[in-house]
């Protein structure tokens, strides 16, 4: 006890054991769902599904070990949404990167994100954005992620004349799929701890009973615990040599990572720090570069097991207002995501349906952030939209990002504000342009 007091400060954060080690369960309950979702996304991709499991629960253990033992913070870790879905969706059937350079570029994304964390050039590259493109791109990704939901449940299908349209609303599982959003909304909206977990459940139990095709939505596993399966062909699989061999096609997939991690990165810290009262008394969070340090270092580890960019995780924020204020917290959540590893063939049973329905929710929540928008001003709040609408309809993240920098760009200038421009978004915005042009 006097060892975990001395290595995470319980007394002078004013918490106790018995306190983190709750936070750590209500955390882990409100992000557990990322073991079900996380697989078959990124199986989209080629990847063996079941090996996926223990990679997701092996990558979020040793992101929430390296938060707590770098930067003390009650922050959990794990394959971040939407990142995976850019892998899995853009890089790879997109752009047909095998899953193994997309490893590799994953984990040159890690090596630069780790760089400039060190430095002082982070500073430069955030304060390069606009704020409105940052919500644009937030929002963007949680209608891309959603939109990968309704595609997953069925609710929105190929259309040859309009490009897509809605699913059959005559079946079963049409209508499961429907009940399994309102569900995973409702649980949501009155913050049931593990909410999004217990609708995926409760979707899948009642798949059961519901007939498709030959056989049930949902069918019942020959066993429900099993020893973690293997990792053989997924870990130490990438292909470090394909981001110098396929230079043009893979820097620019690299950059775009960096881009989406860095933001993603930097919101959760502070927005969870934020809540846990943890900012200094100028609004700043004073281990920000260890935290940093650590997503990075998550994010190599990841890509060497064999997923996608692992980040921080805003459902801490529920550990946190269970009472969570140190990085035991966080350990207690990578713990549990070690002892889900052997949960894995009741994983893998849980259908496309009831995940895709978890996914329309989460996406959707990314949204909120629109409102800070300030629609008084074109030059903000028409690149935000546009970066917002063309994620999901290019089905590419890192396009949505390029259109969101040309436009404001162009509408800055147009409007006699160009010197309003940070220099570096001329430039970042005009390698995106060059990128079009040249390849």
């Amino acid at each position: 006890m006097k060892f975990l007091e001395s290595l995470f400060r319980l007394a002078e954060n004013q918490t106790s054991i018995r306190r983190e080690f709750v936070a750590g369960l209500t955390s882990f309950a409100a992000m557990a769902y990322i073991l079900a979702v996380n697989p078959a996304i990124l199986s989209a991709a080629g990847m063996d599904q079941a090996a996926l499991v223990t990679v997701t629960a092996l990558g979020a253990a040793i992101g929430c070990f390296l938060m707590a033992g770098l930067a003390n913070y009650p922050i959990a870790m794990a394959p971040g949404m939407g990142m995976n879905a850019f892998f899995a969706f853009t890089v790879c059937q997109g752009m047909g990167v095998p899953w193994q350079g997309a490893l590799g570029i994953v984990f040159w994304n890690g090596i630069l994100f780790l760089a400039l964390s060190a430095s002082g050039f982070r500073e430069k590259l955030v304060a390069c954005v606009p704020s409105g493109l940052r919500l644009g791109v937030q929002a963007g990704i949680g209608l891309f992620i959603a939109f990968v939901g309704l595609r997953n449940a069925g609710l929105i299908v190929d259309n040859p004349a309009t490009l897509v349209g809605l699913g059959s609303m005559q079946s079963l599982p049409g209508w499961l799929a429907l009940a399994g959003i309102a569900l995973t909304g409702v649980l949501v909206a009155r913050k049931m701890p593990g909410g999004i977990l217990v609708a995926i459940l409760l979707t899948a139990i009642v798949g059961l009973f519901v007939p498709s095709g030959e056989g049930m939505v949902t069918e019942f596993p020959a066993k429900i615990i099993s020893l973690p399966s293997s990792l053989v062909g997924t870990s130490f699989a990438l292909d470090l040599s394909y981001p110098f061999v396929h230079f043009r096609e893979a820097w620019p997939l690299i950059f775009a990572f960096l881009f989406v991690d860095l933001f993603d990165s930097l919101g959760t810290l502070l927005g969870v720090s934020r809540t846990a009262g943890l900012l200094d008394s100028s609004g700043q969070l004073p281990r920000l570069n260890r935290a940093l340090l650590a997503d990075a270092a998550a994010t190599v580890s990841g890509a060497v097991l064999g997923t996608s960019p692992v980040t921080s995780y805003v459902e801490s924020a529920a550990g946190v207002k269970a009472g969570g204020r140190t990085g035991l917290t966080a350990v207690v959540v990578g713990c549990c995501f070690l002892l889900a590893l052997f949960l894995w063939p009741l994983i893998l049973a849980l259908p496309d349906l009831a995940t895709g329905a978890a996914l329309v929710v989460i996406g959707l929540t990314m949204v909120e952030g629109m409102r800070h928008l300030d629609f008084d001003d074109i030059a903000e709040f028409l690149p935000a939209i546009l970066t917002m609408l063309a994620m999901p309809l290019a089905y590419s993240i890192s396009d949505g990002i390029a259109l969101g920098f040309m436009i404001y760009v162009c509408l800055m200038v147009g409007t006699g504000k160009a010197r309003e421009v940070n220099f570096l978004t001329y430039i970042v915005a005009g390698l995106f342009a060059l990128r079009y042009l040249i390849l």
